[in-house]
C-alpha cells in the first residue's frame, strides 16, 4: 500500500491526462491509468501504477479497472474523467458518426468514469471527481456544434453532481481549458475547420503547456477536503474568447 491515495485518470496516454499522471506521480501518488493505447501508458515509465487498456464507453471495463487497482493501492481518492475527442467540423457536412463518437466518449464516457467510483466515495465521505470540460462548455464556437454540446453536458452534470455529493464531503471540480498544446487537433478531419483553428492558435501566440494545467489540478486537489475550487478556467493570456 502506498502512503498517498490512489488517483485514477482516463485518457492518460497523452495530453493533459499524461501531464496529470506525471504530476501526481511526482507528488507520490499511486496511479490507475486508463487509455486505449496501452503502449503509450507503458512508455510513461511511472512507478506504482496499474495500467489498463480500456475504452470509457465500456462501463464494465472501468468498474473492473477500479476494482483491480483498489485491491492493490486502496480506494480511488480522485477520478480524473479526462478521456475525450474533438471531431470539429461543419455541422451540415460532418459525418453523423463523428457526432456519435463525441457524444459516446465525451458524455457517456464521463458518466461511466463517475459511476465506477462515486458510491465508494459516498461511503467513505471523501474523494474528488475532476471533470474534463472546456471553454467550449461555457460558450459556443463555429464548427464546434456537437463538441460544445458534449462539454455543456459536462458542466450541467457537474453542477448537479456537486450538489448531490457535497453532503457526503465529496468534491466535484470542472476543468475548462482553452487552447492547450495537446494532440486534440489530431481528431479534426475537416480541412477548413483545422486551418481556422491553427490560424487562431497562431494569432494568439500558440497554446500553453499541458504541464501548467496539470499543476493547477494538483494544487486544487491538495486543498483541504472541505475546500473546493469549483471550476478551473485556464487559457493562454491572449485568448480572450
Amino acid at each position: 500500500m502506498a502512503d498517498k491515495p490512489l488517483i485514477a485518470i482516463t485518457g492518460a496516454s497523452s495530453g493533459i491526462g499524461e501531464a496529470v499522471a506525471r504530476a501526481f506521480s511526482k507528488a507520490g501518488h499511486p496511479l490507475l491509468l486508463i487509455a486505449r493505447r496501452l503502449d503509450r501508458l507503458e512508455g510513461l515509465g511511472l512507478p506504482n501504477v496499474v495500467l489498463k487498456k480500456a475504452d470509457v464507453r465500456d462501463r464494465a471495463a472501468l468498474v473492473e479497472a477500479v476494482r483491480e487497482a483498489e485491491a492493490q493501492y486502496g480506494p480511488v481518492d480522485m477520478m480524473f474523467a479526462n478521456a475525450g475527442v474533438a471531431r470539429l467540423g461543419d455541422i451540415a457536412t460532418q459525418p453523423p458518426e463523428d457526432w456519435d463518437e463525441m457524444i459516446d466518449i465525451n458524455t457517456k464516457g464521463v458518466m461511466n468514469s463517475v459511476h465506477a467510483v462515486m458510491n465508494g466515495m459516498i461511503a467513505r465521505k471523501h474523494g474528488t471527481l475532476m471533470m474534463m470540460s472546456s471553454i467550449a462548455g461555457r460558450q459556443v464556437y463555429p464548427d464546434h456544434t456537437v463538441y460544445c454540446g458534449t462539454k455543456f453536458f459536462v458542466h450541467a452534470v457537474s453542477e448537479s453532481l456537486r450538489g448531490y455529493m457535497a453532503p457526503h464531503d465529496v468534491r466535484v471540480i470542472v476543468i475548462s481549458p482553452g487552447i492547450i498544446d495537446t494532440e486534440v487537433l489530431d481528431g479534426v478531419r475537416d480541412e477548413t475547420t483545422l486551418a481556422n483553428y491553427k490560424a487562431n492558435k497562431a494569432a494568439i501566440g500558440g497554446g500553453i503547456s499541458a504541464d501548467v494545467v496539470a499543476d493547477l489540478i494538483l494544487n486544487a486537489y491538495q486543498l483541504p477536503q472541505r475546500a473546493i475550487v469549483q471550476e478551473i478556467v485556464i487559457t493562454p493570456t491572449r485568448q480572450t474568447y
